[in-house]
């Protein structure tokens, strides 16, 4: 008998959703709904053995989006009364350090959520949107949240802490907290499968290279190291954000350039990154480019290359022995060439790519024979992450 779980992941004008199989793992319907609250907005629904139903309409508010999507359960399937639907997952972005794992939503966790609102101003009031009218559409089913923070709460105080002020960090809850959480997770424990090992004895670097990228070192499958910070804006090159830069930028770019906060903002989340170097924030666009030989995808690739390095680079000396790497997201699953360049020159400390297998497509072991740490290449799946997160809470 099927046991299903209905994952929402809610931004501010926007609804993705995906009823999962536990068990199985699959997808069993799921649509996106897009420009909530515009003139006029996207809504579709697609499930396996029907056709994908796309509709272009004024969809007002959350709780309008969750009637259209009960009217495409109802009129288009699957059944909703016959999933054995366990219970709501909620994808929250910012956990804090309250919350080390998937807990059952109740009026002091939205509590709580909402209270963490500075630390994520542009997500977890639009994660709580989601949560309230979710708990009205299914008044009858437990409601969990899964945070993208939580796994990254084992990450030890030499990592987690900035070297400023301890009364100003502890006063404005200033520490790394790291993204992409149920992401790592989820790759980390298929790793330790697709290496026939117990997860705790297993240790691995995932690379998860998206429009937003992070890295995570993996000991016994927890975190101890994360590339993001106290925000997404950390780390390694992204789409349009700039990944660490010298704190002394944002002073300079204040002073002598005369910009505001809110511009510096602006200019290192939206217009930095592949953009700010390329002109666009698409990897693809930037691949195509740099085999055209034009000089600034040249080099844009080798930045991007030239952090990636450093950061596996570190994490192999905080792991002490690692036994694989894993790229994942929709860069790392697809690009071969950014996955070279990540690992390029590294043959030294035991990572050899095969360039046939690294050419190939879909999950795979892409690491030669004699290289003594396993390079892979691994799907995220991270609505299944939350589903099984939940599943494990309710059951």
């Amino acid at each position: 008998m099927t046991r299903s779980v209905f994952v929402i992941n809610a931004g501010s004008s926007s609804l993705k959703y995906q009823l999962v199989d536990v068990d199985s793992g699959r997808a069993l319907a799921g649509g996106l709904i897009e420009r909530i609250g515009e003139t006029t907005g996207e809504a579709k629904h697609e499930a396996p053995g029907i056709e994908t139903v796309v509709e272009r309409r004024m969809i007002s508010d959350h709780e309008h989006a969750f009637g259209w999507l009960l009217q495409q359960f109802d009129r288009h399937g699957p059944s909703l009364d016959g999933a054995q639907l366990l219970g709501v997952g909620h994808r929250v972005v910012q956990g804090g350090a309250r919350f080390d794992r998937a807990v059952r939503i109740d009026e002091d966790v939205q509590q709580q959520i909402e209270d963490l609102a500075p630390l994520a101003p542009l997500h977890n009031p639009a994660n709580l949107q989601g949560i309230r009218s979710a708990r009205a559409t299914f008044p009858g089913y437990p409601h969990v949240a899964v945070f993208d923070t939580a796994f990254h709460l084992t990450i030890p105080p030499a990592a987690h802490r900035y070297a400023i002020d301890a009364r100003v960090a502890a006063e404005h809850r200033i520490r790394k907290y790291g993204f992409h959480g149920t992401s790592h997770q989820f790759v980390s424990r298929r790793l330790a499968e697709l290496l026939g090992r117990p997860l705790d004895e297993v240790n691995s670097i995932v690379l998860h290279l998206g429009n937003g990228a992070s890295a995570t070192a993996v000991r016994g499958g927890r975190s101890i190291e994360t590339s993001m910070g106290m925000t997404p804006l950390a780390g390694l090159v992204m789409g349009s954000r700039s990944g660490d830069i010298d704190p002394g930028v944002i002073f300079h770019l204040h002073r002598m350039a005369g910009l505001s906060v809110d511009e510096i903002d602006t200019l290192l989340n939206k217009r930095s990154g592949l953009l700010g170097l390329t002109g666009t924030g698409d990897m693809r666009d930037v691949l195509q480019a740099a085999d055209a030989g034009i000089e600034r995808a040249v080099e844009a690739l080798e930045i991007v290359g030239h952090r990636l390095r450093g950061t596996v680079g570190a994490y192999l000396a905080h792991l002490g022995r690692t036994d694989a790497i894993a790229f994942t997201a929709g860069i790392g699953e697809n690009a071969a060439r950014v996955r070279e360049v990540a690992l390029a020159g590294l043959e030294g400390l035991g990572i050899v790519l095969d360039p046939e297998r690294n050419a190939g497509r879909g999950e795979r072991r892409i690491s030669a024979d004699g290289s003594a740490i396993e390079v892979w290449v691994v799907p995220t799946n991270e609505e299944l992450e939350i589903a099984r997160q939940v599943a494990d809470l309710v059951g």
